[in-house]
């Protein structure tokens, strides 16, 4: 895959300001363009041994290949999970102007 290929990534928060935080960082350090945040999601899941449901914010994170791996890392640290749940999606097709500014916005040496 290219290192200009495009790739979202998919984590969510507990709380509106964890979110933010998290947004924001991703951004300043150029290892987003974009970050989108879907609140009233409300996830169930098991964890150690118990069924848990509780309220979250989904991130959606537009990046681009190439940051891909520094944008995860720079998710589990500053994540307020043990275990954040950091998906990697690429994508196959889109508007050629957007996935230029996801590069554009996401190089190092911008």
């Amino acid at each position: 895959m290219s290192d200009t290929a495009i790739c979202l990534l998919l984590t969510t928060c507990p709380d509106a300001a964890s979110a933010q935080s998290l947004a924001d960082s991703l951004v300043t350090a150029r290892l987003a363009a974009c970050v989108s945040q879907l609140p009233g999601l409300v996830s169930t899941y098991r964890w150690q041994g118990q069924i848990q449901r509780e309220s979250e914010i989904q991130l959606v994170i537009k990046t681009s290949n190439a940051r891909r791996a520094e944008a995860m890392a720079h998710i589990q640290t500053h994540h307020p999970y043990d275990v954040p749940e950091i998906l990697a999606l690429q994508v196959s097709d889109g508007l050629p102007a957007y996935l230029a500014w996801v590069a554009q916005n996401t190089a190092e040496d911008d």
